[in-house]
């Protein structure tokens, strides 16, 4: 087991533990997946004014892009906990997974060369 994945246990088990203690109960999980809806939004918003072609309000030049990443990461993993997902597990998959179906993709990319 990887560094990377025991990560991914305790940071479930951290927001776990800090719904209990602070957050009283978790939001359901439709109401979950509409705040992650709108943390999406809001790390786009950065993203297009700070990194693509509009214009960065004055209001905007003080988000932290990585507050709203984990913003965006708390609630993906409010969603895992409430529904059963195992991140690490599921991580570990995943991965495997993309390595196995792209080893060879991206290298004869063109585009990426």
């Amino acid at each position: 087991m990887s560094e990377e994945t025991k990560a991914l246990a305790s940071v479930q088990k951290e927001v776990d533990q800090w719904i209990k203690e602070v957050g009283v109960r978790y939001f359901n999980e439709l109401t979950n997946m509409a705040q992650l809806t709108e943390e999406v939004g809001e790390v786009a918003r950065i993203m297009a004014r700070r990194y693509g072609e509009q214009s960065e309000k004055e209001s905007d030049k003080s988000k932290d892009l990585g507050e709203e990443l984990a913003d965006v990461l708390f609630v993906v993993v409010c969603l895992a906990n409430q529904t059963g997902v195992d991140l690490q597990t599921a991580w570990e998959r995943r991965m495997e997974s993309k390595t196995s179906r792209d080893k060879d993709r991206h290298r004869n990319n063109e585009k990426l060369l």
